[in-house]
């Protein structure tokens, strides 16, 4: 199961954490390994899954008979089952709640039974640097309840490796082995973490969420509706040069940050302007690196002070203007990583996709580039879109032939595949449902289509609707686009 072996962190056995019997059997009670099949979408050819995969994980019981997990250990499931440790049988479970973005989600099992007798564990604070902490779970090597002990060595924001997001982390001096993704953390009979990942080029190097994640997303979804973890939307750069300080009028006492990209769809638009040098955040000064105090002699990146709330609620910050300094209250509307045009992988949904006359558009996604199997094999101009462009009101997706059928209409084509479609039809394309009406509005005799270097496709209308007809059967294409494009057709 990809989606459970590419994030999981685990721990080797290194010591166990010294507690008394009774809690010592409540901790092990509570925790569960948890089973998944899980089908991922093929996105060379969209309209077909890849194919079914098992895979496992570990959970653990919290209160209201819900167990907590990795989403990444239940990301893209068909059928899910839990067993406690120290029992045998297994129950059917579903998933109730699941926040990609934390790498966190909450199972259901309908069955009673399955939680009789057992304590549930609960939340404590985050932990403090050199705090010993135990590591509950199921790592591979064999099939028994495994707790292994680490140390605390740094909390700071790390990339989460399923989502992308940067988030507020804990690293701990554990070995990791694949497994026990989703298994509690536990100091003091209280959960502290889940344990969700590794770094895999270096040694005792794991890394667990940390309490304020797990609290933000619990509070989040107990209306049952997850809303996610805000962010202002903005890119920028640090103001350590001084040159850069003096050309912005910052004094020698004050340190920012500048802002340097306001996304399309940020609250911060109309409040915030590109070349302000944002000086501090719910009254946090920020240094010219980006960072804030936290915990008295740590420190953090400024962001922690936005994703510490709520979608719907507002952060106060203080800028500087042409000299001047203003305080400014933004709105939190905007969702983690949305100033980014190619996305982060997408889980638990299908692809978006068109097909027409025997080519393939796509919206530029991770889950296409992961098609090469290794970022270095990607074309170096979809990797560019990746890695450095940002969406703006007249891009909002990047648009790509993602694959050309061979056909007497499509020859001379074949190099097209993985060019960037800018034009259809004359009209400049920003969204795939942009494409999906300049081709179904045409009523000349050709479709014309132009990649970002001028290079033209150009197909008779009326074969390409032949063709189109012909190679759906061929390739058992059940419809000409997904079922997202179909619901927004018939909104309009």
């Amino acid at each position: 199961m990809k989606t459970i072996w590419r994030a999981l962190l685990v721990f080797v056995v290194i010591g166990i954490v010294t507690v008394p019997a009774l809690a010592q059997r409540n901790l092990e009670e509570a925790t569960v390994k948890v089973y998944a099949v899980q089908s991922e979408y093929d996105y060379d050819m969209p309209w077909q899954l890849a194919g079914q995969e098992r895979g496992f994980g570990s959970g653990c019981i919290i209160s209201g008979n819900r167990i907590l997990t990795n989403a990444h250990v239940v990301a893209n499931q068909n059928f899910i089952q839990v067993k406690r440790a120290g029992q045998a049988q297994k129950y059917n479970a579903t998933v109730e709640i699941v926040a990609h973005e934390c790498d966190l989600a909450l199972l259901k099992v309908d069955d009673p039974s399955f939680f009789s007798g057992v304590k549930p564990l609960a939340l404590g604070p985050l932990p403090q640097m050199r705090d010993k902490v135990a590591v509950y779970g199921f790592p591979m090597g064999g099939e028994e309840l495994s707790i292994t002990e680490g140390v605390v060595s740094r909390v700071e924001h790390t990339r989460y490796s399923h989502s992308g997001a940067s988030l507020l982390t804990c690293q701990i001096d554990a070995a990791i082995n694949p497994g026990n993704s989703g298994g509690p953390v536990i100091k003091d009979g209280k959960i502290v973490g889940i344990a969700f990942q590794g770094y895999t080029f270096a040694q005792n190097i794991g890394y667990m969420v940390p309490p304020p994640i797990i609290e933000h997303f619990l509070k989040d979804s107990a209306d049952g509706t997850y809303d996610g973890i805000p962010e202002i939307g903005i890119a920028w750069q640090d103001m350590e040069n001084p040159g850069l300080r003096g050309l912005y009028r910052m004094s020698e006492k004050q340190t920012g940050v500048l802002v340097t990209y306001i996304a399309p769809n940020s609250s911060a638009r109309g409040i915030m302007r590109v070349g302000d040098v944002l000086l501090a955040i719910e009254q946090k000064p920020i240094a010219n690196d980006g960072t804030i105090s936290f915990r008295g002699t740590e420190r953090i990146h400024f962001a922690q002070a936005v994703q510490d709330k709520f979608m719907g609620e507002k952060v106060r910050c203080s800028i500087l203007r042409d000299g001047t300094i203003k305080a400014v209250t933004i709105p939190l509307s905007t969702p983690t990583d949305s100033a980014r045009l190619v996305p982060y992988i997408q889980y638990d949904k299908a692809p978006t996709y068109y097909f027409m006359g025997g080519l393939v558009f796509q919206p530029l996604t991770m889950n296409y580039l992961q098609t090469w199997n290794r970022m270095e094999a990607v074309p170096p101009h979809l990797a560019n879109y990746y890695y450095y462009e940002k969406p703006s009101d007249e891009r909002k997706q990047v648009i790509v032939v993602t694959k050309v059928l061979g056909d007497e209409l499509t020859v001379g084509y074949d190099d097209f595949k993985d060019h960037v479609i800018t034009q259809v039809n004359g009209k400049k394309i920003s969204t795939m449902t942009d494409l999906v009406k300049a081709i179904g509005g045409n009523t000349g005799t050709y479709h014309m289509l132009m990649d970002e270097w001028g290079n033209k496709i150009v197909l008779e209308r009326s074969k390409a609707e032949e063709t189109q007809k012909k190679l759906m059967e061929k390739f058992r294409i059940t419809a000409d686009r997904s079922v997202d494009l179909r619901e927004g057709a018939k909104k309009q």
